[in-house]
């Protein structure tokens, strides 16, 4: 066995795909002293018994643009190493059973003209000349993908090795890592240990990447990071050669859970199967290698069923090959990507829920640009491992999860779908209150929330639907309670963050745009940017007192916005300090939301005393509160701040006080809703790390006369050189369409962008979107001169645009 060396750059763990393309675009860069360590043989583990399906349309652009490279790279690996990939462009053809499915994919089919993919829809008919040998029973529509594509997964993984040890990478093979070494917040090395047992040694390293897919959870332990993954039988069989079958498109049929694949003249049927069958909660064996998975017919046999309806030569074809392989499946079916919070030279790029031979060539490629640059290339928000919650690394949680997520794959993707398994996890002191009248509730990085309120003998669920869905009117119901008397809802889940020490000040001025050096009390609202005027972080800061700030940020990036901060304090003399449990928040806004406030506490909220912006210290019915004058649904309002064991109390004053009024119980879809009229941003969606604070309209957060912070040079140079794109608000002319995100933004007759979110404006009447339009050498004047459509679903409808919030443009509302 060659020696292995005792120092390097960077140790990869894990020998399957995503491992090899790490590794060969490290190297690509011109990384030296690459390490890759496979416990077994590459590709044993789940890359060998891939089905190798190439798509390149994915849920967001960037993870479309992640795939399309992945698919570009592989059409050049053979000419690079001599290893052939198999890589076929032959297209998909995905089909619909019903009508709710056709508006999917006719949505996905707008988002892919939004995202430069090739797309067409297709009527039945269209569906049998693409896709000849299917039964077209109950299929209402489909639509055609010519790009997408299928490879030999096991050669594009050994291609992407070849090229990285052609570049001086050392990919070693039976070679077990045994332990991690760490010192605080970072890893120093890796023990190892030979398959044979025969030799051992240490490797010290400057960094570690995690890439060992379904053992990416315990190897994840062992460096002291948290990667949430568990794996799940899939299947799949392969019939006995078929006569005349050539090449052929991949087909899908999402709503029989099932996909075809021709290979070398057999017909191979995959399933994503509604129940999922999660494998080794006792822990993967040691011994695993190239291995398969008891049969189990029995579970496979109601879509095997289906199949042969939908393709007869199924039913005179025998089976060659019965298969029954693990794959992992992540908590929220997104893989993971990037630097581990809890460390800080300790990457992650694993749980690729069976989605790893398309995802892998982009996905080493960002990681690896990432791990040279110190920044994300680009935003990777939807993959960020940072997203993850600790408490998502608990092994029954992931094995109660992953019964549903893998079925989720080709399950209806209906907006606000909540997940079903692993539920109450996280619940706030207001919980049982809001559930006793009548809350439904959804989940967020945990979070049980009300997302809106049941009427009277209503049934407290959601009913799906691409169309208005059955919480349609309550929502309603709750957002004119706000905009026209009062309204109250939960925000505890939000992120709340304490900085305190004799340089918080300062700290805080360096890591944020905003100016902090304010009286204690001020409330400012500020951006933490990026060296390159990016937004990595779109937050509140109070000052609590001379040394003590609460951070407020949104509740799925309470752990990445921590983490941001911790990494940036070098010599600061700050603590920071997760208090989210600590303090339950409601919520009161509207008109009457004063008159209210004034009815369970003696204290003033007038404008002298509290104006927007401030905070100050109540008595609230028999208790203590804090109330933040700030508001997100764009009306007068408090956030009132209660310490977790008065929460019950401050409730049950507030709403029976608040009877009278007419107080409203209201859920978050009724604040988003809210939010998007007064064009208020949403962090992951309309703005994120790769968005430009001047672009997105938010400069004015950014206070460049203090001293140095991150990312003034970038805001200084884009507010003197113009912004080179505006986030544009669009209200719908025709108030029946549906706008969620994504959708095509039409200007002058040419998609120029896509929507980065929408909902519906009830007081506005009608759909609103917001979404970036280029804007180069442009002004404000010329971007709103030109004439704008929202594609929904293939029909372009005309829209209103403007850029300052069509909702209370001056937002009088908030400082009455």
């Amino acid at each position: 066995m060659a020696e292995l060396p005792s120092k390097a750059r960077v140790v990869i763990i894990g020998g399957g795909v995503v491992g090899c393309s790490v590794a060969y675009h490290l190297t690509k860069l011109g990384w030296k002293d690459v390490v890759l360590l496979e416990r077994k043989q590459l590709t044993s583990g789940t890359t060998w018994h891939a089905a190798g399906l190439i798509g390149q349309l994915r849920a967001s652009s960037n993870m479309t643009k992640l795939a399309r490279y992945s698919a570009e790279l592989y059409q050049g690996l053979e000419a690079e190493t001599g290893v052939a990939t198999g890589l076929r462009q032959v297209g998909s053809v995905s089909v619909a059973l019903t009508a709710e499915r056709l508006e999917e994919l006719y949505r996905n089919a707008a988002m892919a003209r939004a995202f430069g993919v090739p797309v067409e829809e297709l009527s039945p008919a269209e569906v049998k000349a693409r896709y000849e040998h299917v039964n077209l029973d109950g299929v209402t529509g489909g639509v055609w993908l010519p790009t997408d594509g299928q490879a030999d997964p096991a050669n594009i993984a050994l291609a992407l090795a070849k090229g990285a040890r052609q570049r001086g990478a050392l990919v070693k093979e039976r070679i077990r890592v045994a332990g991690i070494a760490r010192d605080g917040r970072k890893v120093t090395g890796v023990d190892w240990i030979s398959d044979d047992g025969q030799a051992q040694g240490h490797i010290a390293c400057d960094m570690l990447v995690n890439c060992a897919g379904m053992w990416g959870h315990e190897v994840g332990k062992m460096a002291g990071v948290n990667v949430p993954l568990h794996a799940c039988e899939h299947f799949y069989i392969v019939s006995e050669p078929i006569e005349g079958l050539s090449q052929m498109p991949v087909l899908r049929v999402p709503d029989e859970c099932a996909y075809y694949k021709e290979d070398a003249g057999k017909m191979m049927l995959g399933a994503f199967e509604p129940n999922a069958k999660p494998w080794a909660m006792e822990g993967i064996p040691k011994d695993f290698e190239f291995d398969q998975l008891p049969e189990d017919f029995d579970h496979f046999e109601p879509i095997l069923e289906w199949a042969v309806e939908r393709m007869p030569m199924l039913g005179t074809a025998g089976i060659h090959t019965f298969f029954n392989g693990p794959e992992s499946f992540t908590p929220d079916d997104a893989y993971h990507l990037g630097l581990a919070p809890e460390m800080d030279n300790v990457w992650v790029a694993a749980g690729f829920n069976s989605i790893g031979i398309q995802s892998a060539g982009g996905a080493g490629m960002a990681l690896a640009q990432w791990m040279e640059d110190g920044q994300k290339p680009f935003d990777l928000g939807d993959v960020d491992v940072s997203r993850m919650q600790p408490f998502q690394g608990n092994k029954t949680y992931l094995y109660e999860r992953s019964k549903e997520t893998l079925g989720l794959l080709y399950a209806d993707h209906f907006p606000y779908r909540q997940k079903e398994t692993a539920r109450g996890v996280r619940r706030t002191p207001f919980h049982h209150h809001l559930k006793e009248r009548g809350a439904v509730f959804g989940e967020l990085a945990g979070w049980e929330r009300a997302n809106w309120f049941a009427n009277e003998g209503q049934d407290r669920a959601y009913q799906y639907s691409w169309k208005r869905q059955n919480w349609f009117e309550n929502s309603a119901a709750e957002h004119r309670a706000v905009r026209e008397n009062v309204g109250m809802y939960d925000m505890s889940s939000f992120g709340k963050i304490r900085v305190e020490g004799p340089d918080a000040e300062a700290f805080l001025n360096y890591v944020g745009g905003g100016d902090y050096s304010v009286p204690v009390g001020k409330i400012v609202y500020t951006q933490f940017l990026n060296p390159r005027g990016g937004i990595e972080a779109d937050v509140t800061v109070t000052r609590l007192s001379e040394t003590a700030y609460l951070v407020v940020t949104p509740a799925a990036t309470r752990l990445a916005d921590q983490t941001w901060m911790m990494r940036h304090v070098g010599d600061f003399r700050v603590v920071i300090t997760d208090v989210t449990a600590g303090e339950a928040v409601l919520a009161v806004m509207g008109p009457q939301s004063r008159a209210l406030l004034e009815r369970v506490s003696p204290n003033d909220f007038s404008n002298a005393v509290n104006p927007f912006g401030t905070a100050q210290d109540i008595e609230l019915g028999l208790g203590h509160a804090r109330a933040h004058r700030v508001t997100y649904v764009g009306e007068l309002g408090w956030e009132l701040y209660v310490s977790s064991d008065m929460a019950g109390h401050a409730f049950e004053t507030l709403f029976e006080t608040g009877q009278d009024l007419g107080l409203k119980l209201c859920g978050m879809h009724m604040m988003d809703s809210c939010r998007i009229e007064k064009g208020f941003r949403h962090f992951g969606h309309d703005i994120t790390c790769e968005d430009h604070v001047v672009d997105a309209g938010l400069g004015f957060a950014v206070k460049t006369d203090k001293a140095d912070f991150i990312g003034k040079g970038a805001v200084l140079e884009r507010k003197e050189g113009g912004p080179q794109a505006r986030l544009v608000q669009f209200r719908l002319n025709d108030p029946e369409p549906l706008l969620f995100h994504n959708e095509p933004v039409v200007r002058d007759g040419e998609i120029v962008g896509y929507l980065s979110s929408g909902n519906y404006g009830h007081t506005l009447g009608g759909a609103i979107g917001l979404g970036y339009v280029p804007c180069v050498g442009e002004s404000a004047a010329e971007v709103l001169a030109s004439s704008y459509e929202i594609d929904v679903m293939g029909t372009r409808v005309r829209a209103e645009a403007s850029l300052r919030p069509i909702y209370d443009p001056k937002s009088e509302r908030v400082k009455v």
